[in-house]
């Protein structure tokens, strides 16, 4: 039953924000570095952006990777798709298309 509800609110959270961030810790004090990168790569774009910390809800940190098919954390979703982790964050925001991206979550709902 706990699977069911946990991949249930995963879901709900994916389909709810337009832009969210699944990390270790919170933006103010990410809890690893992967996700301290991360979030500083979405916080140079200036457009707010959901989290959860999985270190915090061990149900969830548990199920998204099955759900993601995403083995590690941080993972962001943009307009309910997956985007990625840490190194596909940092290469978006090197070549340029993470600003885009994430300009535009939301207005395809």
């Amino acid at each position: 039953m706990q699977v069911i509800d946990t991949e249930a609110r995963i879901r709900k959270q994916i389909a709810e924000n337009p832009v969210i961030l699944y990390m270790k810790g919170t933006p103010e004090a990410p809890e690893c570095g992967f996700s301290r990168a991360a979030v500083g790569a979405l916080q140079k774009v200036g457009k707010p952006f959901a989290f959860v910390n999985v270190l915090q809800a061990p149900h969830i940190r548990e199920k998204l990777p099955k759900v993601s098919q995403w083995p590690t954390f941080p993972q962001l979703f943009v307009n309910g798709e997956l985007v990625g982790g840490c190194d596909i964050i940092l290469g978006m925001e090197a070549d340029g298309t993470l600003q885009p991206l994430l300009e535009q979550a939301g207005s395809e709902a």
